[in-house]
Protein backbone atom coordinates (compact mmCIF):
# COMPACT_ATOMS: atom_id res chain seq x y z
CA UNK A 1 0.00 0.00 0.00
CA UNK A 2 2.67 2.37 0.91
CA UNK A 3 4.52 1.70 -2.29
CA UNK A 4 1.90 2.61 -4.10
CA UNK A 5 2.32 -0.98 -6.31
CA UNK A 6 -1.01 -2.95 -6.97
CA UNK A 7 0.61 -5.71 -8.48
CA UNK A 8 2.41 -6.70 -5.71
CA UNK A 9 -0.74 -6.35 -3.36
CA UNK A 10 -2.28 -8.79 -6.00
CA UNK A 11 0.59 -11.03 -5.66
CA UNK A 12 0.47 -11.05 -2.11
CA UNK A 13 -3.02 -12.28 -2.44
CA UNK A 14 -2.66 -15.24 -4.65
CA UNK A 15 0.25 -16.23 -2.50
CA UNK A 16 -1.94 -16.07 0.55
CA UNK A 17 -4.47 -18.25 -1.15
CA UNK A 18 -2.72 -20.83 -2.97
CA UNK A 19 -4.77 -24.30 -2.91
CA UNK A 20 -7.20 -22.57 -0.11
CA UNK A 21 -10.88 -22.66 -0.42
CA UNK A 22 -13.37 -20.25 -1.90
CA UNK A 23 -14.01 -19.28 1.92
CA UNK A 24 -10.52 -18.80 3.00
CA UNK A 25 -9.66 -16.82 0.22
CA UNK A 26 -12.89 -14.49 0.28
CA UNK A 27 -11.85 -14.22 4.38
CA UNK A 28 -7.84 -13.18 2.87
CA UNK A 29 -9.64 -10.70 0.43
CA UNK A 30 -11.60 -9.07 2.95
CA UNK A 31 -8.43 -8.84 5.89
CA UNK A 32 -6.31 -6.99 3.06
CA UNK A 33 -9.12 -4.59 2.21
CA UNK A 34 -9.79 -4.22 6.16
CA UNK A 35 -5.84 -3.69 6.46
CA UNK A 36 -5.55 -1.29 3.44
CA UNK A 37 -8.56 0.70 4.83
CA UNK A 38 -6.73 1.27 7.88
CA UNK A 39 -3.33 2.25 6.08
CA UNK A 40 -5.47 5.55 5.56
CA UNK A 41 -3.93 6.95 8.64
CA UNK A 42 -0.59 6.41 7.46
CA UNK A 43 -0.33 7.04 3.94
CA UNK A 44 -3.50 9.31 3.35
CA UNK A 45 -6.88 8.52 1.29
CA UNK A 46 -5.41 8.92 -2.87
CA UNK A 47 -3.13 5.92 -2.61
CA UNK A 48 -5.63 3.59 -0.44
CA UNK A 49 -8.42 4.88 -3.22
CA UNK A 50 -6.44 3.73 -6.12
CA UNK A 51 -4.81 0.59 -4.37
CA UNK A 52 -7.91 -0.91 -3.29
CA UNK A 53 -9.53 -0.21 -6.39
CA UNK A 54 -7.15 -2.09 -8.46
CA UNK A 55 -6.80 -4.77 -5.57
CA UNK A 56 -11.13 -5.69 -6.43
CA UNK A 57 -10.48 -5.38 -10.23
CA UNK A 58 -7.66 -7.66 -9.67
CA UNK A 59 -9.72 -10.68 -7.63
CA UNK A 60 -11.05 -13.59 -9.11
CA UNK A 61 -14.94 -12.97 -9.89
CA UNK A 62 -15.85 -15.44 -7.76
CA UNK A 63 -14.01 -14.09 -5.25
CA UNK A 64 -15.15 -10.42 -6.00
CA UNK A 65 -18.52 -11.23 -6.34
CA UNK A 66 -18.53 -12.41 -2.48
CA UNK A 67 -17.08 -9.24 -0.96
CA UNK A 68 -18.95 -7.93 1.71
CA UNK A 69 -21.25 -3.88 0.10
CA UNK A 70 -22.60 -3.87 3.84
CA UNK A 71 -20.80 -0.87 5.30
CA UNK A 72 -19.96 -1.25 9.40
CA UNK A 73 -18.10 2.03 10.36
CA UNK A 74 -21.62 4.49 9.76
CA UNK A 75 -21.13 6.66 13.03
CA UNK A 76 -24.62 7.45 14.79
CA UNK A 77 -25.74 9.71 17.45
CA UNK A 78 -26.59 6.44 19.51
CA UNK A 79 -23.12 5.10 19.24
CA UNK A 80 -21.05 8.56 18.81
CA UNK A 81 -19.75 8.44 22.47
CA UNK A 82 -18.77 4.76 22.09
CA UNK A 83 -16.92 5.02 19.03
CA UNK A 84 -14.81 7.76 20.61
CA UNK A 85 -14.08 5.45 23.86
CA UNK A 86 -12.90 2.61 21.65
CA UNK A 87 -10.38 5.24 20.29
CA UNK A 88 -9.23 7.00 23.22
CA UNK A 89 -8.88 3.64 24.91
CA UNK A 90 -6.65 2.28 21.81
CA UNK A 91 -4.90 6.02 21.81
CA UNK A 92 -3.98 5.05 25.70
CA UNK A 93 -3.24 1.49 24.81
CA UNK A 94 -0.09 2.66 22.56
CA UNK A 95 0.84 5.83 24.21
CA UNK A 96 0.74 5.04 27.88
CA UNK A 97 2.20 6.55 29.87
CA UNK A 98 2.44 9.46 27.89
CA UNK A 99 -1.03 9.92 26.10
CA UNK A 100 -2.50 12.61 28.21
CA UNK A 101 0.94 14.94 27.45
CA UNK A 102 1.57 13.75 23.65
CA UNK A 103 -1.91 14.95 23.05
CA UNK A 104 -1.37 18.15 24.76
CA UNK A 105 1.49 18.56 22.66
CA UNK A 106 -0.31 17.86 19.43
CA UNK A 107 -2.82 20.38 20.46
CA UNK A 108 0.21 23.20 20.59
CA UNK A 109 0.98 22.32 16.81
CA UNK A 110 -2.96 22.61 16.16
CA UNK A 111 -5.90 22.89 18.22
CA UNK A 112 -7.74 20.58 16.30
CA UNK A 113 -4.46 17.91 15.47
CA UNK A 114 -5.86 15.65 17.88
CA UNK A 115 -9.59 15.92 17.70
CA UNK A 116 -8.90 14.25 13.96
CA UNK A 117 -6.74 11.65 15.09
CA UNK A 118 -8.61 10.95 17.70
CA UNK A 119 -11.83 10.76 16.22
CA UNK A 120 -11.19 10.16 12.77
CA UNK A 121 -8.66 7.98 12.82
CA UNK A 122 -8.26 5.90 16.07
CA UNK A 123 -12.11 5.73 16.60
CA UNK A 124 -13.47 4.69 13.20
CA UNK A 125 -10.52 3.73 11.26
CA UNK A 126 -8.11 2.18 13.70
CA UNK A 127 -10.66 0.45 15.93
CA UNK A 128 -12.44 -3.04 14.85
CA UNK A 129 -16.14 -2.29 14.25
CA UNK A 130 -17.99 -4.45 17.17
CA UNK A 131 -20.42 -5.81 14.54
CA UNK A 132 -18.43 -6.23 11.29
CA UNK A 133 -20.31 -8.19 8.66
CA UNK A 134 -18.49 -11.44 8.01
CA UNK A 135 -16.58 -11.19 11.20
CA UNK A 136 -12.90 -10.37 9.57
CA UNK A 137 -11.06 -8.00 12.00
CA UNK A 138 -7.30 -6.81 11.69
CA UNK A 139 -6.59 -6.69 15.70
CA UNK A 140 -5.01 -4.58 17.91
CA UNK A 141 -1.48 -6.66 16.92
CA UNK A 142 -2.03 -6.54 12.81
CA UNK A 143 -2.89 -2.58 13.30
CA UNK A 144 0.78 -2.25 15.74
CA UNK A 145 2.08 -4.17 12.53
CA UNK A 146 0.60 -1.94 9.62
CA UNK A 147 1.83 0.96 11.55
CA UNK A 148 4.84 0.02 11.91
CA UNK A 149 5.32 -1.30 8.00
CA UNK A 150 3.70 1.74 6.85
CA UNK A 151 5.82 4.38 8.29
CA UNK A 152 9.19 2.28 8.24
CA UNK A 153 8.34 2.21 4.49
CA UNK A 154 7.47 5.93 3.86
CA UNK A 155 10.48 6.88 5.78
CA UNK A 156 11.70 9.84 6.99
CA UNK A 157 9.24 9.37 10.05
CA UNK A 158 11.74 7.78 12.85
CA UNK A 159 9.86 8.84 15.89
CA UNK A 160 6.18 7.58 14.43
CA UNK A 161 8.25 3.97 13.40
CA UNK A 162 9.29 3.98 17.00
CA UNK A 163 6.44 5.29 18.97
CA UNK A 164 4.63 2.14 17.18
CA UNK A 165 7.12 -0.51 18.04
CA UNK A 166 6.81 0.34 21.28
CA UNK A 167 3.13 0.32 20.80
CA UNK A 168 3.01 -3.44 20.01
CA UNK A 169 5.00 -3.80 22.99
CA UNK A 170 2.42 -2.52 24.96
CA UNK A 171 -0.32 -4.54 23.58
CA UNK A 172 1.47 -7.65 25.54
CA UNK A 173 1.76 -5.50 28.57
CA UNK A 174 -1.90 -3.86 28.81
CA UNK A 175 -3.35 -7.82 27.57
CA UNK A 176 -5.35 -5.65 24.16
CA UNK A 177 -3.08 -8.26 22.12
CA UNK A 178 -5.88 -11.56 22.98
CA UNK A 179 -7.97 -12.52 20.00
CA UNK A 180 -8.47 -16.07 18.18
CA UNK A 181 -5.99 -15.86 15.18
CA UNK A 182 -3.00 -15.26 17.11
CA UNK A 183 -1.07 -16.91 20.28
CA UNK A 184 0.57 -15.39 23.53
CA UNK A 185 3.86 -16.77 22.11
CA UNK A 186 3.46 -15.68 18.89
CA UNK A 187 2.82 -11.98 19.87
CA UNK A 188 5.26 -11.73 22.55
CA UNK A 189 8.08 -12.71 20.10
CA UNK A 190 6.76 -10.40 17.88
CA UNK A 191 7.22 -7.38 20.92
CA UNK A 192 10.44 -8.90 21.53
CA UNK A 193 14.14 -7.59 20.79
CA UNK A 194 14.39 -10.47 18.11
CA UNK A 195 10.88 -9.82 16.64
CA UNK A 196 10.93 -5.89 16.28
CA UNK A 197 14.21 -6.69 13.87
CA UNK A 198 12.61 -8.83 12.14
CA UNK A 199 9.40 -6.65 11.15
CA UNK A 200 11.43 -3.89 10.21
CA UNK A 201 14.32 -6.18 8.26
CA UNK A 202 10.96 -7.70 6.60
CA UNK A 203 9.59 -4.38 5.35
CA UNK A 204 13.30 -2.96 4.13
CA UNK A 205 13.41 -6.00 2.12
CA UNK A 206 9.94 -5.70 0.83
CA UNK A 207 10.50 -1.92 -0.06
CA UNK A 208 13.71 -3.16 -1.87
CA UNK A 209 12.23 -5.80 -4.01
CA UNK A 210 9.61 -3.57 -5.09
CA UNK A 211 11.54 -0.95 -5.67
CA UNK A 212 14.04 -2.39 -7.23
CA UNK A 213 17.15 -1.28 -4.49
CA UNK A 214 15.37 2.42 -5.28
CA UNK A 215 14.32 3.19 -2.34
CA UNK A 216 10.95 3.91 -1.44
CA UNK A 217 8.60 5.10 -4.56
CA UNK A 218 6.13 7.32 -1.98
CA UNK A 219 7.06 10.39 -4.05
CA UNK A 220 7.67 8.40 -7.30
CA UNK A 221 8.59 10.95 -10.40
CA UNK A 222 10.03 13.71 -8.38
CA UNK A 223 13.86 14.13 -10.07
CA UNK A 224 15.50 16.63 -10.76
CA UNK A 225 15.98 17.06 -14.70
CA UNK A 226 19.88 17.03 -15.71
Amino acid sequence: MTMNSPESMTALFYVATDSKSQEEKVKTAELMREVGLKCIGFNGIPRTINMLGDFRSSLPIDVRSSLNSIPSRVMLPETLNEWKGRGRALWDSVYKPFESKLLDKLADSHPDLPVHIINSNYAPLFTDPADRPGGVRAGRILTSLLAIACLRAQTGVAPQVISHVFGLRKAVDDGTWKAPEVTEEEVKWLASEEGNVWILNTVDKIVEAIGQQQGTTFAPGLKAKL
